[in-house]
């Protein structure tokens, strides 16, 4: 199975420290939905929280649909 280029380290530090800014969606390249995050905080850290979990379970994809994985 094919692995994102992006890093699982580098998503999760930013879903962690600038989650509600949608940092970690401009990282993986899906700019439009991290300047929704940027508009509703993170839908109101919600969305935040719940990408956090996607990311820290290896469910987080990128932009072309692949999964970003630790390894």
């Amino acid at each position: 199975m094919e692995k994102s280029e992006k890093e699982f380290v580098p998503t999760l530090i930013l879903c962690l420290l600038l989650g509600g800014f949608g940092a970690h969606r401009f990282y993986v390249g899906k700019p439009l939905t991290a300047i929704l995050m940027i508009l509703t905080l993170g839908g109101v850290g919600i969305w935040a929280l719940i990408d956090l979990i996607i990311i820290a379970t290896g469910g987080f994809k990128d932009s072309k649909g692949l999964k970003i994985k630790a390894g």
